[in-house]
């Protein structure tokens, strides 16, 4: 079952109108720029969401329970678990570390509200390379191998002789 029409919908109501009245909201010039200050506007929506951050994890965490059990089973398997459990925990004190440092309105806010968003896709790798590493499954292995294929693509000058504009439109196929 592939998203329908209202899927979509949905999907552009929740994120697409936020986004636009978020943009045009930021173009308007305020009246008196020196009375924007402390939690209000669109801040308030930011610090509600960061609030519930740290639960939004660890209801997530309670929420793999039955596949932790189920992972416990395997060689290694309490080891791979207790790897996850303590990086998503690490994961969870972070976030109350920027929640902390935005309700006392630190200057420091802004810096470590950029590294929680690097962080979050740092956590999903971290976590991929310690459950592969040590269950011995292979998806670290193809990670490595696609990423070997990337280089390749990004310094090879036939793929770069290849992929050019103008022959895009040229030809189809052609075996040198």
């Amino acid at each position: 079952m592939g998203f329908s029409f209202w899927h979509w919908a949905i999907l552009f109501l929740l994120i697409g109108v936020p986004v636009f009245v978020a943009v045009q909201s930021a173009t308007k010039p305020s009246q008196n720029p020196a009375s924007l200050v402390g939690f209000g506007g669109w801040l308030m929506l930011l610090a509600i969401l960061q609030a519930f951050s740290p639960l939004r994890t660890l209801v997530s965490l309670g929420s793999s329970s039955e596949g932790y059990r189920q992972l416990m089973a395997l060689p290694n398997g309490t080891l791979a678990v207790y790897g996850e459990v303590a990086l998503l925990l690490a994961f969870v004190v972070f976030q109350v570390v920027v929640l902390v440092t935005m309700l006392r309105r630190s200057y420091r806010f802004k810096q470590l509200f950029l590294y929680q968003w690097f962080v979050i896709p740092i956590v999903f790798i971290l976590d991929t390379a310690w459950i592969s590493a040590v269950l011995g499954i292979a998806p670290i292995v193809s990670l490595a191998l696609t990423g070997i294929w990337v280089a390749y693509v990004y310094k090879s000058v036939r793929v770069k002789n290849t992929f050019t504009k103008t022959g895009a439109s040229g030809q189809v196929v052609s075996v040198p």
